[in-house]
């Protein structure tokens, strides 16, 4: 079968079959990068339009792009990707994941006082490769234990780990007995010495928080003004948290120059945290027509997790034995609905991207937005142009002069079957190739 997508430098062609192999691992070593670089794109989402365009060449230097032509362009000494009888994407943007997840397999309470803070940083490792190869260039992770998430971003930034760009929350802010009060349901005298690294009570031990969070390094600060599902005991449609706390991690965070991103299943705990200028309110289960309206009257982003509902969902129903008894119980009672999208949507509030998975699987939750009524270009604009939006960043989400060269294409048209970003077939971050012809790439450290 003749090669989709074929990478020609000087003369030397790296043809890549479709359906090829499985990746090779990534090892130290130098990583010179091509002068210039330009890819034939068959057909263009550019993620500024819903509007494809059809052969476009994009041209790099380092990790930038610095324009895009119509026609194939091929300059002198250029290394050309050919991905002509492709579908081109911006690097698509995961606005909820959670990184450092370990997979929800076996007893998840005896899990949860056995594994160690070594056996989550290295789970992350291969989580950040996983998605950066599923084709999620980007991510806002929001809420790591021990400081993973910080140091995996810096480990990524510094070459010496494949994965997405990060922007990161660190500890998730939320009350005793709430969503990160991971000794809630255990006996008393049952502690481990990292539980109540993200809690806080009072409007004044929340600003602690949040500034002690800027200080180690995050980006964005989490809140978690409603209770949870996979937390034990709390009530995820009771507001946790007080106005006062809320007020005070939005208004600290904001005087920091970050964005708050707020956990809101409970209608109360959501209405609030919009009123005070949360940049974007999370699963949104419990909300309500008013709670949709006060998110597009504020420009407030709604991220939907649909993927994660379900994958709780089905676990509930399956493999019970893996969740603790309080999520059973409250997951079935939720339900796998997608209606909280489709109300969203219908009343025009501002959607981003976000699956809530940090384990390679997050571009399925495309298929779900459809299924909730949204277009696939919707869905396409969710995950670049609107969740760079909601990141605060002009330089990802989009192939356009100045932006960084990341870049996805998939065999098919995503827009009408979205299903296709389940199959990315080629993967660029910032100019580097770390998956083409649906292979994954040996990538040398970027810095060494």
């Amino acid at each position: 079968m003749a090669s989709l997508f074929r990478i020609l430098a000087g003369g030397v062609a790296l043809a890549c079959a479709l359906g090829a192999g499985p990746g090779l691992a990534q090892a130290p070593g130098p990583a010179p990068t091509p002068k210039t670089t330009a890819i034939h794109a068959g057909r263009l989402i550019d993620g500024l339009s819903a509007r494809p365009q059809s052969q476009v060449t994009i041209l790099i230097r380092d990790d930038r792009i610095t324009a895009v032509e119509l026609g194939f362009v091929s300059p002198p000494g250029a290394e050309v990707i050919d991905l002509s009888n492709a579908t081109v994407l911006p690097g698509l943007i995961d606005g909820h994941t959670h990184v450092t997840s370990l997979r929800r397999t076996g007893n998840g309470i005896a899990k949860s006082v056995t594994y160690s803070p070594l056996d989550m940083a290295l789970a992350a490792t291969v989580n950040a490769e996983a998605i950066l190869r599923s084709g999620v260039t980007t991510v806002r992770d929001l809420g790591g234990n021990y400081g993973t998430d910080i140091a995996l971003k810096k480990a990524i930034e510094l070459g010496e780990v494949a994965g997405p760009r990060m922007w990161v929350a660190g500890e998730a802010i939320g009350p005793t007995g709430g969503h990160t009060d991971w000794s809630h349901g255990y006996a008393e005298d049952m502690s481990r010495r990292d539980w109540g690294a993200g809690l806080a009570d009072g409007a004044d031990a929340v600003t602690r928080l949040a500034r002690t969070q800027h200080k180690l390094g995050v980006n964005v600060i989490k809140i978690m003004p409603s209770g949870g599902v996979v937390s034990q005991g709390d009530d995820p449609k009771a507001q946790l948290m007080t106005e006062a706390e809320i007020k005070a991690a939005i208004d600290t965070a904001h005087a920091m120059g970050m964005k708050v991103a707020a956990h809101g299943h409970g209608k109360d705990a959501i209405d609030i945290a919009v009123r005070l200028g949360a940049a974007s309110i999370e699963h949104g289960t419990y909300a309500d027509d008013e709670s949709w309206r006060l998110m597009k009257a504020a420009g407030t982003y709604f991220v939907p997790t649909l993927l994660t509902t379900q994958r709780l969902y089905e676990l509930a129903k399956t493999k019970p034995e893996a969740l603790n008894p309080s999520t059973v119980a409250k997951v079935l009672a939720m339900g796998p609905s997608l209606t909280k999208l489709t109300r969203a949507h219908s009343a025009g509030v501002k959607i981003a991207f976000g699956s809530d998975t940090g384990l390679g699987e997050n571009l399925q939750e495309a298929a779900l937005m459809v299924e909730a009524g949204m277009t696939p270009a919707e869905v396409i604009l969710a995950a670049t142009a609107n969740a760079a939006d909601l990141i605060g960043s002009s330089e990802i989400g989009a192939v356009q002069a100045g932006r960084y060269a990341d870049i996805v294409a998939v065999a098919g048209d995503p827009l009408t079957d979205i299903t296709e970003l389940e199959r990315i077939q080629f993967v660029m971050k910032g100019g580097v190739v770390y998956k083409a012809g649906g292979e994954n790439l040996y990538v040398p450290m970027v810095n060494p």
